[in-house]
């Protein structure tokens, strides 16, 4: 636990391997007028943390470079202009940065309720996979019930949320895995299921919606599969962009681009203004927090560490085994 005027943290001072994750204690943060303090149950592991510790990918100017995106605690202390939540609240949401420490302090309108029947440790495994799933498919890419989604890494934290939003929405939904893991995406309730080392996507895209092809792609890969996103697109269709695990760059078929009158929107939500996540925030809470209390969706988790065992987390999400999200606790 944080004492009175401190707490534990990873402050990152080089880049490198896991190795450079030392926790250190650092001052204790207070919030200003409409923020909280929010006291840390569990935090849990993105792709854009492993590259912030190896220096490419930044995070927000802070006092002290923490990483970590998102959490799961309690309320500690409010800000004095704070109505929508009182101390003791059980709480998460996402951050910039700064969730890998035992408080991080955030704006009062970007947390989210725990929902019923979701456990406060479990409940870290939830914001920034499934907002990150839903403002791509739903928000930006326009997906419906009776439509089609193609989504990449299906087993990731983002992966099994989509497979989840989608069959809660009456949609449909194809998506990547390796031979490992194609099991585990069809029993989350992906219509079909594509071994990436043994069959081409686009083919089994075309296969599937008889040669229509899906509305809207939900790519974290990048480079070479950019081609194939557009091949696999129906006419109008969006492919979201919300990761590079691929190659950066990549040859253009602009000609295709145009036939099939197909969108590509980049996106992120880390480096968006505080209005856009606060919005975001508040249709989630809205939209999606209910179906956990249903039982529509659910967190995925795959495995758990003590914060004292951080460096090996990030040394086994390195090695692409994890199915659903890899937690921290505190």
């Amino acid at each position: 636990m944080a004492s009175v005027t401190g707490m534990r943290a990873v402050v990152l001072k080089e880049n490198g391997g896991p190795e450079v994750l030392t926790i250190e204690e650092i001052p204790s943060p207070k919030p200003g007028p409409e923020e909280v303090v929010v006291q840390l149950r569990a935090t849990a592991l993105n792709r854009a943390d492993l590259l912030q510790r190896m220096g490419l990918y930044p995070g927000p100017e802070m006092e002290y470079e923490i990483p970590g995106m998102e959490f799961a605690g309690e309320i500690a202390e409010v800000g004095e202009r704070v109505r929508s939540c009182s101390v003791g609240d059980s709480v998460m949401g996402i951050v910039g940065g700064g969730s890998y420490a035992e408080q991080l302090v955030t704006h009062e309108r970007t947390l989210l309720p725990i929902p019923d029947g979701v456990d406060l440790g479990d409940a870290a495994a939830i914001p920034e996979v499934f907002m990150t799933a839903f403002d791509a498919l739903v928000v930006q890419g326009g997906l419906t019930s009776g439509r089609w989604a193609l989504v990449h890494a299906g087993a990731s934290g983002v992966g099994t949320a989509s497979i989840q939003i989608t069959k809660a929405l009456g949609a449909r939904i194809i998506v990547t895995a390796s031979s490992g893991k194609v099991a585990a995406c069809q029993a989350l309730g992906a219509d079909v299921v594509v071994d990436y080392t043994t069959a081409d996507f686009a083919d089994a895209v075309k296969e599937s919606t008889g040669g229509q092809g899906v509305d809207v792609v939900l790519d974290v890969i990048g480079g070479e599969y950019t081609v194939r996103n557009i091949q696999a697109l129906r006419v109008g269709g969006r492919i979201i962009q919300v990761g590079v695990m691929g190659e950066g760059r990549v040859d253009l078929p602009l000609g295709l681009l145009l036939m099939k009158r197909a969108s590509i929107i980049g996106t992120t939500l880390r480096s968006r203004p505080l209005e856009d996540k606060i919005k975001l925030a508040q249709q989630v809470k809205a939209e999606l927090l209910p179906l956990f209390e249903t039982g529509q969706l659910r967190p995925v988790i795959d495995s758990r560490f003590g914060f004292d065992q951080i460096a090996d987390a990030h040394a086994y999400m390195q090695t692409n085994a994890n199915i659903g999200k890899i937690l921290i606790d505190f």
